[in-house]
């Protein structure tokens, strides 16, 4: 019992900073509180004499918990946006005591966690615990599945989402999928100047090893080389939902064989990233949009 007492002790003092982390992934206090629960019903499971780090290993269980959180979210596609918004951290007393909503509401508002409810599930844990907490690349690598290296892209790709986005998702998307459907149709027409015209000066084009291995150019930079790069092509891509933004699919008998995941700043496409590689596409969860 008195093992058990000190083991409680112990994870009391780290609940504060693991609902802090949870909240962020979840953004939602009473889905934190799940997430925590949880990691405690874990620990009492465990052999505590076998974790060295206590903070570090309960920082990764709740971060495991959270994901497979996220995962289960698929049914929130189906509703309209504005559906399943992030919770703002209620100001009660009986839930939180002032420091605990200071620790969680620090540095993340209720704007910031719309736009980190766009992200793909991988993406948020990997930025948020990267980003925000510090974890190394290495740490956050067995929790999302991943390598380090494309650890590193998942919250690199996340970071420009963030830093690109503004708080209203809808209208957000609405302005990507006119630049989007703009490049498509003059792609499709060979109409290179009106391409010209979506694309920033000094936009980069990069493309995956499975990309490359299919015909694409390693990296092209620049407007007028990736307008030549696209004039009169791109007649089979079609407009989707890639990682939650606005881009565009390739498709082969029926499935997604390329995603172009654009990145777009004040109404211009900055970087386009062409990716093949099965496992990053099927991260991705690419929808296809309507017309």
């Amino acid at each position: 019992m008195q093992d058990h007492d000190l083991l409680a002790e112990r994870f009391e003092a780290d609940r504060t900073n693991l609902r802090a982390v949870a909240y962020r992934m979840l953004g939602s206090v009473s889905e934190a509180d799940d997430a925590v629960q949880e990691a405690w019903l874990r620990l009492s499971r465990a052999d505590a004499s076998e974790i060295d780090n206590l903070g570090g290993w309960l920082t990764t269980v709740v971060a495991r918990v959270c994901l497979d959180m996220l995962r289960s979210r698929t049914s929130r596609r189906e509703e309209p946006l504005g559906a399943g918004q992030p919770e703002p951290i209620a100001d009660d007393g009986d839930t939180l005591d002032p420091e605990q909503a200071a620790v969680m509401a620090d540095s993340v508002g209720l704007a910031m966690l719309v736009v980190l409810d766009t992200l793909p599930p991988a993406e948020r844990v990997a930025f948020v615990l990267h980003d925000m907490f510090a974890v190394p690349f290495d740490q956050i690598a067995p929790i999302v599945g991943r390598s380090s290296d494309a650890t590193r892209q998942l919250a690199s790709r996340a970071r420009r989402r963030v830093q690109g986005a503004s708080a209203d998702p809808v209208a957000d998307r609405a302005r990507q999928r006119e630049v989007v459907q703009a490049f498509l149709a003059a792609a499709r027409d060979g109409r290179f100047d009106a391409l010209l015209a979506l694309l920033d000066p000094n936009i980069v084009v990069r493309a995956d090893q499975p990309a490359v291995e299919v015909g694409a150019s390693k990296e092209v930079r620049g407007a007028e080389a990736v307008a030549g790069t696209f004039s009169g092509r791109a007649r089979a891509a079609r407009a989707a939902l890639v990682g939650g933004a606005v881009g565009l699919v390739w498709m082969q008998q029926g499935q997604v064989s390329m995603v172009f995941d654009f990145t777009i700043e004040d109404g211009k496409v900055v970087q386009i990233e062409l990716i093949a590689d099965p496992e990053r596409i099927r991260e991705l969860e690419p929808t296809i949009l309507g017309a």
